[in-house]
């Protein structure tokens, strides 16, 4: 055995490490618990772990396993407790950590072996006594957690959820299990086909298998983010080609409508001879007016945006909101109409869905707004909303309960005007719902002549 040549790991060294690669998960995390519960959470765990490592060294042989699955269940539950994160969200981290921390274990003991160990006259001083072995000790321990940091760092980020399935987990628990096992083989038993025999060697073998699991799980995160973004890209084109038709179905029905009002205003003067003139008058007043009416709403100096008006207007008188809209079309001039049905729909969709939950049907109130700033663009979206705003990892969420149909409406929004160089910002104020976009205007765009359309 190799433990008759050089010693193993101290378990103390252990405990520090599994501690240390948990707290690299809690802090990319941006749902974790206050500054001083969290360093005093922080500090019970450090004990914890290092107590139980040190309790696990003093059982046979035979029951290292169960050591080993009693730290593993210490640190998810300081994951659990520190982040705020879901079972299986945590269980994801605990798996990252326990191979982080083995191979930062590994990694230092080896070290700490071929420099202070070997040819030693006193091999079995394993301790860290002395100015050299402490300085190397620190300095791989923060060199390596450090780099683990910013490795990881790539794959979290601390505004966004995490999302792990029953699958994501099951991998992620079966490559830290094979890692675990099989880098640890050698010193369980060195009869086996896949044991080491050669004293230092199998130092360098567990360091080699702990740095592949470590990869390993990092190629797991980085496809699972991949898998993540093509779902949202493939959702929100899905939204962009269904707001899309919406606007062609809508300019088509409003055409029509256009060539019925068209046909009735000719049939004015005939309708006019007939019997019982003041009734007569009296409708026929009634129906120029709801004539003029609808033909008032498609005057933005953008066909895009009167149908979408149009349509919403429609909607709104339908759902009890009042919609006010002051609105120059003709700068949306250099957008596709794709693109604008899919922006403006979609806002107006949210602004809408939002002014319709609110029980006072005085304050089921939508206003939008589009001007010109400087070189700018500015579109805001306000509604009267319920107070009530669901997020998860600091991101607005659907409050519909089929999240893979819906809940991309705001990502479609701010992925649209990123499109054109632009930013969307989000806001609460006094009840109100803000959404605001702020697309600059191409150098080489002309615009028509200015139109400025008021509907309330």
């Amino acid at each position: 055995m190799t433990l008759d040549v050089l010693p193993d790991i101290p378990r103390e060294l252990t405990g520090l490490a599994e501690w240390a690669a948990c707290m690299i998960y809690v802090l990319l995390r941006q749902n974790r618990l206050r500054p001083t519960r969290l360093a005093l959470l922080s500090a019970v765990a450090l004990g914890v772990l290092v107590g139980v490592q040190a309790g696990a060294g003093m059982l046979p042989l035979g029951w290292w396993p169960v050591g080993m699955a009693a730290s593993a269940a210490c640190m998810y539950l300081f994951l659990y407790a520190a982040t705020s994160a879901p079972v299986r969200d945590a269980g994801y981290f605990c798996a990252r950590a326990l191979v982080l921390a083995e191979l930062v274990a590994a990694l230092h003991w080896q070290i700490h072996c071929f420099f202070f160990l070997l040819g030693d006259a006193h091999p079995g001083d394993a301790g860290l006594g002395g100015p050299a072995r402490v300085l190397t000790f620190a300095v791989v321990y923060v060199a390596a957690f450090a780099i683990a940091y910013l490795v990881e760092a790539r794959h979290f980020r601390p505004s966004q959820p995490l999302d792990v399935t029953g699958r994501d987990l099951a991998s992620a628990a079966a490559i830290a299990l094979v890692t675990f096992g099989m880098s640890n083989l050698s010193f369980l038993n060195a009869s086996t086909p896949f044991s080491g025999r050669l004293g230092f060697e199998i130092f360098y073998i567990r360091t080699l298998v702990d740095l592949c699991g470590f990869v390993a799980l990092y190629a797991q995160q980085g496809q699972r983010l991949q898998q993540h973004a093509k779902g949202e890209l493939k959702a929100i084109d899905e939204i962009l080609r269904s707001q899309h038709q919406q606007y062609l179905q809508s300019k088509r029905s409003i055409e029509r409508v256009n060539r019925k009002y068209h046909d009735l205003k000719h049939q004015v003067g005939v309708i006019r001879a007939e019997v019982d003139p003041r009734k007569q008058e009296s409708y026929l007043d009634e129906l120029e007016a709801t004539i003029k009416d609808v033909e008032s709403q498609s005057k933005t100096g953008s066909s895009v945006l009167d149908v979408i008006l149009t349509t919403k207007h429609l909607e709104c008188v339908e759902r009890g909101v009042d919609l006010t809209c002051v609105a120059d079309g003709s700068l949306l001039g250099f957008m596709t109409v794709m693109d604008v049905s899919a922006l403006l729909g979609n806002a107006l969709d949210n602004a809408i869905e939002g002014a319709s939950r609110v029980e006072d049907p005085q304050k089921r109130l939508v206003k939008m707004a589009l001007f010109a700033r400087d070189d700018l663009v500015v579109m805001t979206f306000e509604n009267y909303f319920d107070g009530e705003v669901r997020t998860e990892g600091g991101q607005i969420v659907t409050r519909r309960g089929d999240r893979d149909r819906h809940g991309y409406g705001l990502k479609s929004i701010r992925y649209t005007a990123e499109k054109y160089g632009g930013s969307m910002t989000v806001r609460t104020d006094g009840g109100w719902f803000v959404v605001r976009l702020l697309i600059p205007v191409p150098r080489d765009f002309v615009r028509t002549e200015p139109t400025a359309l008021e509907i309330s």
